[in-house]
């Protein structure tokens, strides 16, 4: 099944949850509201025409250009994405799915931007949720223990934010 047939069942059944149109890409994805991301989940994977019953991998990006003289080159608005990669092992097809948010929830810097765990889906989404909330600063709400998987949970910041700013040193230990 190509992206297009997957865009056309997910727009007939959630509507303006679903982007436009899947997004032609080199490797093309569909955008998805992060209102409506649990029940897209729950929908992809037991729809029986889709059967998207693995998650791959799923990681948070961070759009960003901290550079003033870059910037309006950059062609985004600053914001995260949340990409999830499926797979359907039963009917041998793939999809790329992709949620935005602001990079600060409410637009209020240092307050982390949320999006829905889909962990009660995909049980694999656990850990992926763990390290993009520890490294690029997403919070996954519903998620049953969402804390940092590789730094310590002492540590300030998240490491993969584009204006990251990286400590001198850590608990006396002095970096580069």
């Amino acid at each position: 099944m190509d992206i297009q047939e997957i865009h056309s069942i997910l727009a007939e059944e959630f509507g303006d949850d679903v982007g436009s149109g899947p997004h032609e890409a080199k490797d093309p994805w569909i955008e998805v509201a992060p209102s409506a991301l649990a029940q897209v989940a729950v929908f992809l994977r037991d729809d029986e025409r889709l059967q998207f019953n693995h998650l791959n991998d799923l990681c948070g990006c961070d759009y960003l250009e901290p550079d003033p003289k870059k910037a309006a080159k950059f062609g985004h608005d600053p914001h995260v994405e949340v990409v999830y990669q499926l797979s359907s092992i039963e009917l041998n097809h793939r999809l790329k799915l992709k949620v935005v948010v602001p990079r600060w929830k409410d637009d209020v810097e240092g307050q982390l931007p949320e999006v829905p765990t889909v962990s009660g889906v995909w049980g694999i989404a656990d850990w992926h949720e763990r390290e993009a909330y520890d490294l690029v600063g997403i919070l996954f709400t519903g998620h049953p223990n969402l804390r940092r998987i590789l730094c310590p949970e002492d540590w300030e910041g998240h490491a993969l934010r584009k204006d990251y700013d990286f400590p001198l040193e850590y608990h006396g230990i002095r970096g580069k």
